[in-house]
């Protein structure tokens, strides 16, 4: 080794490619500081906003992690280092990984789908893809429900944002419908009085909307009553069980008939 021209080169590379190198790491830390104070202010001020922690959360991390990744890639590029080489490596990363999870990462966009747009809360009942319950968490990945026989059930969040919801929480109160039937030997409007006058003295069943008998559908075997009141949310089966039982107890107390199939044999001599 030269001895002789070993300092002067060492002096060389440091006073050129040497400041490069400083000045990158010196750029690198200063901008990672920023980064990460400016993702510091962006998580308060989801959190003053209500913004949905999961969703803070996620955007907070892509923007920190991005920025900082976007930050290395160009000082590797101003120090000289190719990085079309590692883009590519990234993309072929990415688009391995997008084929291995596509399921998961499509269950993360429901996810992120179902957050921002609230078509349910914890605690609110709901009924899809054949499922009914109430929610009991909404995760990144899937949503947890509790059916009324309380069985716990995973639903994966790209259905579900794809699928219908029925939503019967979400207001205040709710219609209960009922259809009974009656022969066509009763008498129809002393029935229609009788299914009025207990949706009148139900505690639970409201003035307002108003509470409607008319008659639907002349069948078979008997004559169809179509009967609507209203309710509260909460108190939806309560009033449904609790009409059933006692029209069925008035029909019978006031000989009013409720049909059944019933078939006739006539026998030819």
């Amino acid at each position: 080794m030269n001895w002789e021209n070993f300092f002067p080169s060492l002096l060389n590379w440091l006073t050129t490619e040497g400041l490069k190198i400083v000045f990158a790491i010196i750029v690198i830390l200063v901008g990672f500081f920023i980064v990460g104070k400016i993702s510091k202010k962006i998580a308060n001020a989801c959190e003053k906003k209500g913004t949905d922690k999961m969703v803070a959360k996620i955007l907070v991390a892509l923007f920190n992690y991005g920025l900082k990744g976007l930050i290395v890639i160009c000082m590797l590029g101003y120090l000289g280092i190719e990085t079309s080489s590692i883009a590519a490596v990234i993309s072929a990363v990415g688009i391995a990984v997008g084929l291995a999870v596509q399921g998961a990462l499509s269950n993360f966009a429901g996810g992120i789908l179902i957050i921002l747009t609230h078509p349910f809360k914890l605690d609110e009942f709901i009924e899809t893809q054949g499922i009914s319950g109430t929610v009991e968490n909404i995760g990144i990945i899937h949503t947890t429900v509790r059916t009324g026989d309380n069985r716990t059930v995973i639903l994966p969040n790209g259905a579900l944002a794809n699928s219908n919801v029925i939503n019967y929480s979400r207001k205040d109160i709710r219609r209960v419908d009922f259809t009974f039937s009656i022969s066509y030997d009763s008498d129809f409007a002393l029935a229609q009085k009788i299914i009025l006058d207990v949706f009148e003295k139900h505690e639970k069943v409201l003035g307002e909307p108003g509470a409607m008998v008319r008659m639907t559908a002349h069948g078979q075997n008997s004559i169809d009553l179509v009967s609507r009141c209203w309710t509260n949310a909460s108190d939806y089966w309560d009033v449904y069980f609790d009409i059933t039982e006692t029209i069925k107890a008035e029909f019978d107390k006031n000989g009013i008939q409720i049909p059944y199939s019933q078939l006739d044999v006539h026998v030819s001599k």
